[in-house]
């Protein structure tokens, strides 16, 4: 039986990820529900570099909290099913609000790659990148697309079969924040820990921020 790499799409709402779903799948595609919400699932499967992938193109949200429907289906997706890696396809031309999600995938610990999409409209701007520091600096691979036009698509389907298949591919990239609190993490952390080891999926660390987020689900 052949290989097939899952990849889960995620990304802000119009930031093009699922015109990047649809030049990735054509019409090998398939539409249900996720299990137990009425949230529709979509997916697809393409061919890559020899390697088959199903992609799952995931709610659109601005982060992976609980505070709709939407936020919880992905994040549930994300922790019960863990794919074999997430492209979270960013608005290039609005980074700050966009790279929002991106922390919260680190944060879960999801084997990560960020497509800088819509990077015309950046250019446009005279926005430029520094994609290798910001790779560096984010620990994360950095491609940049133009998804109407299927351009850089190829470029991070590579990326993503890379971290794919990477024996380390699910690496801790805290996202630190100011000293008190950290302080106040580390406490609850350890609370959790002491209590036991945490729930599949989720580390000390994680479950402690979002406590200390008042996150309902959690």
């Amino acid at each position: 039986m052949s290989e097939i790499i899952t990849i889960a799409l995620a990304g802000n709402p119009n930031a093009g990820k699922t015109t990047i779903f649809n030049e990735l799948t054509g019409l090998r595609q398939h539409v249900g529900n996720y299990p137990g919400v009425t949230v529709e699932k979509i997916t697809g499967r393409c061919r890559h570099g020899g390697v088959d992938a199903e992609i799952v193109d995931l709610p659109g949200t601005y982060g992976l909290t609980a505070y709709s429907i939407e936020e919880r289906t992905a994040r549930r997706f994300l922790v019960d099913e863990r794919p074999d890696v997430v492209v979270d396809i960013v608005d290039a031309s609005n980074l700050e609000r966009n790279l929002y999600l991106a922390t919260q995938l680190m944060e879960l610990g999801e084997p990560l790659v960020l497509a800088f999409n819509m990077s015309d409209v950046a250019r446009s701007r005279g926005i430029e990148f520094d994609l290798p520091q910001l790779s560096t600096l984010l620990g994360v691979p950095i491609v940049q697309t133009v998804g109407n036009r299927g351009q850089g698509l190829g470029e991070m389907m590579d990326a993503a079969l890379a971290v794919a298949r990477s024996p380390d591919r699910v690496r801790s990239r805290e996202v630190n924040y100011r000293p008190e609190i950290e302080e106040e993490i580390a406490r609850v952390a350890a609370i959790i820990e002491a209590e036991g080891s945490p729930p599949a999926g989720y580390s000390a660390r994680w479950l402690a921020i979002k406590l200390l987020e008042n996150d309902s689900e959690v």
